[in-house]
């Protein structure tokens, strides 16, 4: 089922289940111009992360079984590592993949990224399956919710420009 958050609503962040953390989010662009930002390591780069973050190390292999790297710089020298493997790979409309972040003991993440169109606006519902609800709760209770909701600010900003991503 796909989440259509309002335009201007911003980052949507619910918990459908005892594990599982929604991110929903509208784009005023075609969905094949959301999923490239996704997944091309040259527009990555122009978007993702929070206010101060910048994305240093962004490495894809977009297919399944493939892997995927990001390393971001932040605030006084602060560095945040992450990745994990692709599973499913259905451009534009799927993406499904591990996450792990760098020195986290808590356990992987199965991500499952659904881009969909309707109007020249993309949906994208980022569906974060944690492997226990404590797991879950710590990540809401950290600063997820701002940075993902600054980071697609950066993403909507590029997308508005009229150039592609």
């Amino acid at each position: 089922m796909t989440t259509w958050p309002p335009r201007g609503a911003g980052l949507v962040v619910s918990a459908p289940s005892d594990t599982e953390i929604l991110l929903s989010r509208t784009f005023d662009a075609p969905r094949h111009r959301v999923f490239d930002a996704f997944t091309r390591p040259d527009l990555l780069k122009q978007w993702h992360g929070a206010r101060g973050w910048r994305l240093v190390v962004c490495e894809v292999d977009l297919r399944p079984g493939g892997a995927w790297r990001f390393v971001s710089h932040g605030p006084g020298g602060a560095e945040m590592g992450y990745g994990g493997v692709f599973f499913e790979v259905d451009a534009p409309a799927r993406l499904v993949q591990s996450e792990i972040h760098d020195g986290w003991e808590a356990g992987e993440a199965l991500v499952t990224t659904a881009f969909d169109e309707r109007d020249d606006r993309t949906a994208v519902n980022i569906t974060v399956r944690y492997p226990t609800r404590e797991t879950r709760d710590s990540v809401l209770r950290g600063p997820m919710r701002r940075g993902a909701g600054e980071s697609y600010d950066r993403l909507d900003a590029l997308l508005s420009k009229g150039r592609h991503p």
